[in-house]
């Protein structure tokens, strides 16, 4: 059984997809980009990007009674791999260790996109 969520504050998506599945204790987000509210792009430096994108990942999260914290596997997909850099010191301001299992690929982003960010966590007892 699965339950769908569209966490107030997070644009609601266009594409066929829902930004948030519930499993379960388990949680499952859709790839997170940095978008505001309003589907606009809210940054156009890594940095700025990988914060907005996290604060939408933690949007999704709280919606499903969880936080970073919770966290088990992050899957990140990056526009340039030459911003792993400055994509890692944004990312340890979000989590700490032990960190989430991760993965990181290289791909073509649309629309100025830089990084986009997808979560698997486990909803706390």
């Amino acid at each position: 059984m699965k339950q769908a969520l569209q966490p107030e504050g997070l644009a609601k998506p266009q594409p066929p997809y829902s930004p948030v599945i519930v499993s379960g204790d388990l949680v499952y987000t859709a790839g997170q980009v940095a978008h505001d509210e309003n589907g606009e792009l809210a940054a156009d430096d890594i940095a700025g990007q990988t914060r907005r994108t996290i604060e939408n990942l933690r949007t999704c999260l709280a919606a499903a009674g969880c936080g970073l914290e919770d966290v088990l596997k992050v899957t990140a997909f990056l526009n340039d791999m030459s911003d792993m850099a400055a994509y890692n010191e944004v990312y340890k301001e979000y989590f700490s260790e032990p960190y989430p299992a991760r993965s990181t690929v290289g791909v073509s982003l649309p629309g100025g996109l830089r990084v986009e960010i997808e979560a698997v966590a486990r909803r706390p007892t």
